[in-house]
């Protein structure tokens, strides 16, 4: 499908319960799609959400209004899902399959090494283990992880070495709709290059990309159109 990612009237506001149920429009009437063999991001200033919309699309947040409309592999064949209203069965099954996601953070699990943190969406998909700790062991000395580190846990290393398990983890699939939040962030310049290398090739692959990069230099490498989110703004931006 050469679109298989439509965002049609979305919009979203949290209520503040603390504050006698108050509302708080975060985004309004969002509308943009993403092709296959594209990387769009998302522009403007911190706190007008991006990082709302990507957490909306993923299925974290619930919408108050509007579709987000997946392509999704299913098993019996390719069918539309809407994100915004699907089963939490549904969602779970579109993000094995379809919907990847690289946060800027890493939910390390206790005493699961770094080699199996990041194989373990394969493993999930039935590939055999050693194929994908394979596959693990090439994203990771790709991405400059040294290789005493991979049979240890993630929670002991640092926030960059954190950052290249969690992108390791996001990209070993073939997931043809891929988020990404800052994946960049926590990088040194080396490591920002290999993952604009990365992106490229995902490109290359036919996966559509959605993303926010603060970094100027890597939004401007991967960046094939810049949505201004401050055009779905009801409110002013807050201070990050």
């Amino acid at each position: 499908m050469a679109t298989p990612l439509v965002v049609s009237e979305v919009s979203k506001s949290f209520t503040m319960h603390l504050r006698d149920g108050l509302r708080l429009p975060v985004v309004n009437d969002v509308n943009f799609s993403v092709a296959s063999s594209e990387c769009v991001v998302l522009g403007g200033p911190s706190g007008i959400g991006k990082s709302s919309i990507l957490k909306m699309l993923y299925g974290n947040y619930a919408v108050d209004a509007g579709q987000i409309l997946i392509n999704h592999r299913d098993p019996d064949g390719d069918r539309l899902v809407d994100i915004a209203h699907a089963d939490p069965r549904v969602i779970l099954d579109v993000r094995r399959r379809t919907l990847g996601y690289v946060s800027q953070f890493l939910r390390t699990v206790p005493r699961v090494s770094a080699l199996d943190v990041v194989a373990e969406p394969l493993v999930a998909r039935s590939v055999p283990a050693a194929e994908a700790r394979d596959k693990a062991a090439d994203l990771l000395g790709g991405l400059n992880l040294p290789k005493e580190l991979w049979s240890l846990p993630p929670a002991t290393f640092s926030g960059g070495e954190q950052q290249r398990v969690n992108i390791a983890r996001g990209f070993i699939t073939d997931h043809r709709v891929l988020l990404l939040d800052e994946p960049t962030a926590s990088l040194d310049a080396t490591n920002r290059r290999v993952v604009i290398g990365m992106i490229a090739r995902k490109k290359a692959e036919g996966v559509a990309m959605l993303g926010i990069f603060h970094d100027e230099e890597v939004r401007e490498a991967v960046a094939d159109r810049i949505i201004d989110v401050s055009a779905f703004s009801p409110r002013k931006a807050v201070a990050a």
